[in-house]
């Protein structure tokens, strides 16, 4: 008996270095409609080697995130790996916040590099570094009442002219054609759909552009007619809410809101469509960027790198996509998703303009330029400030410094 229990006694000190000698590294995500499937991948990555340990915390939506980091900066509380939403992410690069990760990068293969799309592959790469790691990505997608356009005798529009004739053909005494949520990355599609860039190569504000006039007009003309119900940024929910209860029946979100959309329109048909867009035009990248901070030691910073290497073998990204509805960012796993899309089309709406889709502006007063931009939707469609005076106004704020 003394023999088994010394045995044991061994084992389990054995047992208890092993676990002293893993590296925790602590993980602060905002998927809480996909915290299930990252917690599992999570322990998946955990039970795959002993190195390492990624302790994986939902730690609210991007917002509140950021507010957190912001808090935990210098302390011991703060995260080894952040996701950081894609406006978000050149700030932290500004201010020093990030490790570059060229190093781990380089050691890579370059059929492996290759394999990504190009736009989401280039986003993390800033000021001559890597600060950033693709994971989840979006584009957004065009939501629709399939019942209500065959009734109209509508096909889903192309061209935001057909969209604009669509809203209104649509709009009823019950109904209004179209829901817009006043979000900069919406109205940044809008733009970038028609041609046209928000912010210049140089890293200015282009807010006064010939698009973004386009853009703004035609929303302010169709709230006008009656044929658009607006809703400020913080007020997605009751926007789609609006959509789902036949109340709106166009608008524009994530794809990765497809699941909870579905879930709730209940007594019609619904679709998810690519964004109205002219030839050649592009559409901008949502999501974020994985990123490991500045006051991450060695051992954590390579836990980080090799975590995310995990996250990027076909099969678990297509698990990641299953469960979550991003984009895959490796073109490996799309093969992998062959039934997922077809068992539903509407879900590869966003797939089909990946080609086409471009990382939002890395500039580190865009993060501040987005609320700008929130102001001016609002001044313009609620408050009823004329277009091209309100673009003026925030070209001017974004120039001085808001």
């Amino acid at each position: 008996m003394f023999k088994f229990r010394h045995n044991l006694t061994w084992l389990l000190l054995a047992l208890s270095g092993i676990a002293m000698a893993q590296t925790t590294v602590t993980f602060w995500h905002s998927m809480g409609g996909a915290e299930e499937a990252v917690t599992d991948l999570a322990a998946a990555f955990n039970a795959s080697q002993n190195e390492y340990f990624i302790d994986a915390q939902y730690v609210g939506g991007y917002p509140e995130a950021q507010t957190r980091l912001v808090a935990a900066f210098g302390t011991s509380g703060a995260p080894a790996l952040f996701q950081a939403e894609v406006g978000y992410w050149p700030r932290l690069v500004a201010d020093g916040a990030l490790q570059d990760l060229s190093e781990e990068v380089a050691g890579l293969d370059q059929e492996f590099i290759d394999d990504f799309y190009p736009g989401l592959w280039a986003y993390g790469e800033l000021n001559g570094g890597r600060y950033g790691l693709p994971w989840n990505s979006s584009t957004p997608v065009m939501y629709y009442n399939v019942d209500a356009l065959e009734r109209a005798g509508l096909e889903p529009p192309a061209t935001w002219e057909e969209f604009a004739h669509a809203a209104r053909q649509l709009t009823t005494r019950q109904a209004q054609g179209a829901a817009f949520v006043g979000d900069s990355w919406l109205f940044e599609m809008m733009v970038l759909s028609r041609g046209g860039q928000l912010v210049l190569e140089d890293g200015t504000p282009n807010f006064e552009s010939e698009e973004a006039l386009a853009a703004l007009t035609m929303l302010r003309d169709l709230a006008g007619d009656g044929a658009l119900a607006y809703y400020a940024n913080t007020e997605s929910t009751a926007a789609i809410l609006t959509f789902v209860r036949t109340r709106a029946l166009m608008t524009f979100a994530s794809i990765a809101n497809w699941p909870d959309v579905r879930r709730f329109s209940i007594g019609f048909t619904i679709a998810a469509h690519p964004v109205p867009a002219v030839e050649g035009a592009s559409l901008p990248l949502g999501g974020a960027q994985l990123g490991v901070l500045r006051s991450a030691s060695q051992e954590e910073r390579a836990g980080a790198f090799a975590f995310w290497q995990f996250l990027m073998e076909p099969e678990n990204l297509a698990e990641w996509v299953r469960a979550s509805y991003y984009i895959p960012v490796r073109r490996a796993a799309v093969p992998l998703l062959e039934d997922f899309y077809a068992e539903d089309p509407n879900r590869g709406a966003a797939l089909q303009q990946l080609e086409a889709a471009v990382p939002r502006p890395r500039v580190a007063d865009f993060n501040a330029w987005r609320g700008v931009l929130d102001d001016m939707l609002d001044r313009t469609l609620r408050g009823g400030a004329d277009p091209a005076a309100a673009l003026a106004e925030a070209q001017r704020r974004a120039l001085e410094g808001f």
